[in-house]
């Protein structure tokens, strides 16, 4: 497959740059047997039965960006991909000039960080500081926005771009499809016998990477840690054995239960996935899918492609250009069934 294949022409006022007024105040395209049906979030109630088992991605967004200096005094900015233990990360760092390993970074005026060398793209940098890594980046770090919101973090982004379940520590981007929910949105699915269940899967910048090989089969996808609970596995055979479906709210959930089915039965435990789900991929958990909006050539338009089909997914993106869905992290929904055959 040649990436061209998942590219559309979005036009930019359809990229949602705030949250909708009210959490669970999105529209919601329904793609299923063939048909787009336009809906919304809060009728998401009339879409499930009960015992079928939902999926969320229990990550929390970190303050994972920080600006600072060099000791020759060159200004830098550090985005945090990944924390490897209580004083080191894996970080990008964006300066004029790139900086050696052994020297330091001078980060918010007081944070002073040794940079311990190179791992691929990123930078490992040590804290120089008795307290704990998530600690410092809570109270000097910025919450980081993607990319296409052209906005800095404002004091709505820190409640907005964050679940209302978020937990675990450790993403650098919202597992987005989860920001629709609310606690009412959650208890009322719980009151209708559906199986609220979790994983983490800590979203790295990398999910907003376009696919710049030519073809697909060429890229290298990134790597990301994910952790699937007993309780969640026990849920998911349950419900399947019942002949209820699993919804995955989320590219990210789906990733992990699927990374983690990919040699056999699904599992229980913590692993690190590089999954790239394309067209022809064969899922093993997933009924339906729970997601936002995607961006051209990205990795999840190809998932959800995958997980849709080709032609329906081009339809339902046409559908949805058309309508004037928002897009991206703080745009609308789509609740996607899985296509047989």
């Amino acid at each position: 497959m040649r990436t061209d294949e998942f590219d559309f022409v979005l036009p930019e006022a359809l990229i949602a740059q705030h949250p909708p007024e009210q959490r669970g105040g999105s529209r919601m395209l329904h793609v299923h047997d063939g048909v787009l049906e336009d809906s919304l979030f809060s009728l998401l109630l009339q879409k499930v039965n009960a015992g079928d088992v939902m999926v969320l991605n229990d990550t929390r967004v970190i303050r994972a960006r920080l600006f600072g200096i060099k000791r020759s005094g060159g200004k830098i900015e550090v985005m945090v991909e990944r924390v490897l233990n209580e004083h080191e990360v894996l970080a990008q760092v964006r300066a004029s000039k790139s900086p050696v390993t052994g020297s330091y970074l001078l980060l918010a005026t007081e944070l002073s960080v040794e940079v311990l060398g190179r791992v691929g793209e990123f930078y490992h940098l040590r804290f120089c500081s008795d307290e704990a890594v998530l600690e410092l980046l809570e109270r000097y770090g910025r919450l980081p926005l993607p990319p296409y919101i052209t906005h800095a973090a404002e004091e709505e982004d820190e409640s907005r771009y964050q679940t209302v379940f978020a937990r675990e520590a450790g993403a650098v981007a919202a597992p987005t499809a989860g920001l629709h929910f609310d606690d009412a949105m959650l208890e009322s699915l719980r009151d209708k016998g559906v199986k609220i269940v979790y994983v983490t899967l800590h979203v790295g910048a990398g999910t907003f990477q376009p696919v710049r090989a030519e073809l697909v089969g060429e890229h290298v996808m990134h790597s990301e840690c994910y952790e699937i609970p007993q309780v969640t596995v026990d849920a998911i055979e349950a419900a399947h054995a019942a002949g209820a479906r699993v919804f995955a709210v989320g590219t990210t959930s789906l990733r992990a239960l699927e990374s983690s089915a990919a040699k056999g039965a699904l599992a229980a435990g913590t692993g690190e996935t590089r999954i790239f789900i394309t067209p022809g991929y064969n899922f093993r958990v997933v009924d339906v899918l729970l997601t936002n909006f995607h961006l051209p050539k990205s990795t999840l338009l190809m998932l959800v492609s995958a997980f849709g089909g080709m032609a329906e997914m081009r339809a339902a993106y046409r559908h949805a250009v058309e309508q004037q869905y928002r897009f991206f992290s703080y745009g609308d929904a789509m609740l996607i069934e899985r296509k047989i055959g």
